[in-house]
């Protein structure tokens, strides 16, 4: 998946971005949008009518669990294109409007970007057409560490010339146990902490209910206590209009009740979640 789009979510909502989404994930998040202890079905149902689908862009979207399930799904792995480090440095300078970097940002997502794919993005980020790049953003579920050797090549890139400084940011969705994940497979604050060491580094919470908004509170003590001290957004559930817009004026009021940002899912009522955007 590589597209270009404004970035929808966080920290540099409305930014224009390239997105590179990477393959696979560790967790399924089958119960967003579902009452408590319910996983969603759609995903399946959709799996069942697999063969009527030849293209990524063609997959239904779901109005519960993951929004993003194409990405880390076995059965539509083959629906999305594997592209060598030329080809992917080759379809950007296509997609940028000038042909080079400006002012847009990197978003590398998932799936879980921070799988076994550290290794492959310094041959990424060292090609000729990446030398205009300032910012990268990953967005990661904040449970893979990062590798000693990625670690050590972020903080170098981050101080290369032809720039003083290049910006790294972490944007981290931490699963709470309305997303249907483990919580202590989900919330791992020591590998979180380890991000500010990088870069830029704040959560952002998918919500719906008062008690997610609490649940979240109480998560983010958790990580300040282990030393986190970025920022957190609580962000409402919904990867298609009609959920969204059920949740997104409570999530803001909850985000203002408890003194926390509020971010936006841009894509959904602009795009309405359509793959690539």
């Amino acid at each position: 998946m590589l597209f270009c789009s404004v970035q929808g979510e966080g920290r540099f909502m409305g930014v224009h971005s390239v997105f590179l989404g990477t393959f696979g994930c560790n967790f399924k998040c089958a119960g967003f949008g579902m009452a408590r202890g319910e996983s969603s079905v759609e995903l399946e149902a959709i799996a069942q009518r697999i063969t009527e689908f030849t293209t990524y862009n063609e997959l239904p979207l779901v109005s519960t669990g993951c929004d993003s399930y194409a990405s880390w799904d076995p059965r539509f792995k083959d629906l999305s294109p594997m592209l060598t480090t030329d080809a992917i440095a080759e379809r950007i300078m296509e997609i940028l409007p000038y042909k080079r970097w400006e002012d847009e940002h990197l978003v590398i997502t998932g799936g879980e970007p921070l799988l076994g794919w550290q290794r492959a993005y310094p041959d990424l980020l060292n090609h000729l057409s990446m030398t205009g790049l300032k910012e990268i953003t990953f967005e990661t579920n904040g449970t893979q560490k990062l590798t000693s050797e990625f670690k050590k090549y972020l903080q170098e890139w981050s101080q290369k010339p032809p720039f003083p400084s290049r910006e790294i940011t972490f944007s981290v969705s931490a699963k709470l146990s309305c997303s249907g994940e483990e919580r202590s497979e989900a919330i791992l604050p020591n590998v979180v902490c380890e991000y500010q060491e990088v870069g830029t580094t704040y959560l952002k919470f998918v919500i719906a209910t008062e008690e997610d908004a609490e649940e979240a509170l109480e998560t983010l003590d958790i990580y300040r206590a282990e030393g986190f001290t970025g920022h957190c957004y609580l962000m409402p559930v919904g990867g298609v209009e009609s959920v969204y817009t059920l949740n997104n004026r409570r999530v803001a009021e909850l985000a203002m009740k408890h003194g926390l940002r509020y971010s936006d899912r841009l894509q959904v009522p602009l795009f309405k979640n359509e793959w690539g955007t």
